[in-house]
């Protein structure tokens, strides 16, 4: 066929042969194939020549494809269709689905001859490629759309910030949680919603992080939250590397305030039972209680005795509280821990300790009013900026003994519902502890009130001084068997004592009250000689039920011509110290025997000592010079050196000042007697 090897342009179709794609051309409104080149008879086994399209590829042309051949031949536009499937091609070297892109275009054959020009290109490969990689993208949108889930469902805020640490893009979440703005937050801006107590510890943290790469970043802080309060978020941040190199962090930041919360709460707990536990003082304990208050729920914190425990009042009877701790943050001047005060009825004190309920009174900052608390108080409220002041009645065995002032100052908002049930179980908690401290505290306050009884003032006499100081041990369990007593035989002569009976309970107190009235009576009646006096009273001391064993000095002052002399005793007891101005100090060693409280068959001796005029004697129980782990000699030493150094001083200060100068142990009482000779 002479059209089938030559076009009107007179060259052959052969040229086309090599072509990179399958062509091939039909000829006439039948569209007989008139040439195919070899490529195109690659894909299609032998097409038959001549032969309308249809019948030429049965096996691969599909219906519509003529009504295109059709439209192409009549119009002269030309139509192009991109990766068309085809069925499986008899022959074909590439079985299986395949994908053709081709092209139809009229083409002049001769003179009023045209014909349709088809160019095809097998693009199977190319084809499957793009599935692949438009599965590859699906799945990869799979799973981002699986992870954005996740995190709506398990984190309340995700950030994405770049690789230096600055917030990159902007987070519908964190506006949602903390109402602010992208134009506020980004960069460092985020920082502002941060609580400024946490401020800089996120800071130091975040930028350890950014520039060591830490495999994942964790870190807890205060997040303002759109309405204006602060809740606890938990942060975690990985980044993201790229050639090694950080290009970006991505991070989740969770509401963990109610878990939070409750580790405080029992954190709270654990510390006021470990506080009641290890302490047995009630001003102890109620003292380490404000250390726990302060400052994890209020910024000072006062705890008041009710002096007076009787629960029905009048309404004119006086109310009166003992100031015994306080606490206060730092930053704040803390109240002095012991005051005493005289309420009125309407005083917020006196309200919350008949209704056994907490009151809270909230005001201005700086401004309280005045019958929010007690007078005392009332300036360090103004001068701190508080702001609220919560009172709890600490109800113990049915009654109120103590009473919890808290108080929150400048910015800090009042003590919430929770934290006030948080104090009461704290106390609640302490209830067991604090009911022995109180019951003690009673019956120390009795034995004092007895011992104070039994220490009369010292007679007053026509020529020496007589002074006596008694101070009971701040830091000992119970009180003690100290005392001193002084007095004027019948005969004139003045007697000084000083004792200590062993033991720190009530059952010494009662003991030393035993011992003191025998030691009178038998002194008065016999006016014997300091050692016979001693002798008698140890024998005395076998009626007494317990085996009570004691120290003691007796001593008298008798008037010798223009002067004094001393005649003394000394069972067990440390001895007498007697200071003259310019001749120094020295301890008197006479009239040494064993303590009371043991058989002694032999005689107790007494010795005589002159006192020179201006000379001061004195008089003590061994607390106020042993320590623990010290020799006795140590303590003696130092009590020498301070009483020559008060040689000069009225007889007053003398006393004062070696109760008050010496370094003790603080576990024993201390009773002094001084006696000064006139000049």
């Amino acid at each position: 066929m002479e059209v089938a090897d030559r076009g009107s342009s007179g060259l052959t179709f052969g040229m086309l042969d090599p072509a990179p794609v399958a062509v091939a051309v039909t000829q006439g409104p039948e569209h007989r194939l008139i040439y195919s080149n070899a490529l195109y008879r690659s894909m299609v086994s032998d097409p038959r020549g001549g032969a309308p399209v249809e019948e030429a590829f049965t096996e691969s042309v599909l219906p519509h494809y003529r009504a295109l051949f059709d439209h192409v031949y009549a119009t002269g536009e030309p139509a192009t269709s991109s990766a068309q499937p085809s069925m499986p091609i008899p022959g074909s070297r590439a079985p299986g689905e395949r994908f053709f892109s081709f092209s139809l275009s009229r083409v002049v054959l001769g003179p009023g001859e045209h014909g349709v020009l088809v160019v095809v290109m097998d693009v199977t490969e190319q084809t499957h490629a793009a599935r692949r990689l438009t599965a590859v993208a699906e799945e990869r949108l799979r799973i981002l759309r699986r992870y954005e889930s996740l995190i709506r469902v398990s984190a309340d805020i995700v950030w994405v910030t770049s690789g230096d640490g600055f917030v990159s893009e902007p987070s519908p979440s964190w506006e949602r949680v903390t109402g602010m703005p992208w134009e506020k937050y980004q960069g460092q801006g985020w920082l502002r919603a941060v609580h400024p107590e946490d401020r800089p510890a996120t800071v130091r943290s975040w930028a350890r992080a950014v520039k060591r790469v830490t495999e994942m970043w964790e870190h807890v802080y205060r997040l303002r939250t759109a309405d204006g309060s602060y809740r606890h978020f938990q942060l975690r941040a990985v980044p993201i590397c790229e050639d090694d190199q950080v290009v970006e962090w991505v991070g989740a930041s969770i509401d963990i305030e109610q878990q939070w919360q409750e580790q405080r709460r029992q954190r709270l707990l654990d510390r006021a039972a470990t506080a009641t536990a290890q302490l047995r003082g009630l001003d102890e304990m109620l003292g380490a209680l404000t250390g726990v208050i302060v400052p994890e729920l209020a910024d000072g914190c006062g705890v008041y005795l009710v002096t007076d425990l009787t629960d029905e009042r009048h309404s004119g009877a006086p109310f009166i509280v003992e100031r015994l701790a306080t606490a206060a943050r730092p930053g704040l001047k803390r109240l002095p821990p012991y005051s005493e005060e005289q309420l009125r009825a309407g005083n917020t004190f006196v309200k919350a300790v008949r209704r056994r309920r907490p009151v809270q009174k909230r005001f201005p900052a700086g401004s309280p009013p005045p019958d929010v608390a007690p007078a005392g108080t009332l300036p360090w409220l103004t001068a701190n900026d508080a702001n609220s002041v919560l009172v709890l009645p600490v109800v113990v065995d049915g009654t109120v003994p103590a009473v919890v002032c808290a108080v929150t100052c400048g910015d800090r908002p009042p003590i919430s519902q929770a934290d006030i049930g948080l104090l009461n179980r704290m106390f609640d908690h302490a209830h067991d502890a604090l009911s022995r401290a109180i019951r003690y505290q009673r019956a120390q306050q009795i034995a004092l009130a007895l011992q104070y009884s039994l220490l009369a003032e010292p007679p007053r006499l026509p020529g020496p001084r007589i002074v006596a100081r008694y101070r009971a041990s701040p830091a000992a369990a119970e009180v003690g068997g100290d005392w001193y007593d002084s007095f004027v035989l019948p005969d004139g002569v003045p007697v000084m004592v000083v004792g200590d009976v062993a033991g720190h309970d009530l059952g010494a107190a009662v003991a030393m009250s035993q011992l003191r009235n025998m030691l009178r009576a038998l002194a008065m009646d016999r006016r014997e000689p300091p050692g016979e006096i001693l002798t008698r009273l140890n024998i005395a001391m076998e009626s007494l039920s317990d085996d009570v064993t004691a120290t003691c000095v007796y001593a008298r002052v008798e008037a010798v011509g223009d002067g004094y002399r001393l005649e003394y005793a000394t069972a067990g007891h440390p001895p007498p110290l007697l200071v003259t101005p310019g001749d120094g100090g020295r301890f008197l060693e006479g009239g040494v025997s064993p303590l009371l409280g043991f058989p002694h068959s032999g005689a107790r001796l007494s010795a005589v000592e002159p006192l020179p005029p201006g000379s001061t004697l004195l008089l003590y129980t061994d607390g106020l010079v042993e320590r623990p782990g010290e020799h006795l000699d140590e303590g003696l030493g130092r009590l020498l050196h301070l009483a020559e150094s008060l040689a000069g001083e009225p007889v007053d200060r003398f006393c004062d000042t070696v109760v008050s100068g010496l370094p003790t142990s603080g576990l024993d009482d201390i009773a002094v007697m001084a006696l000064r000779v006139p000049s």
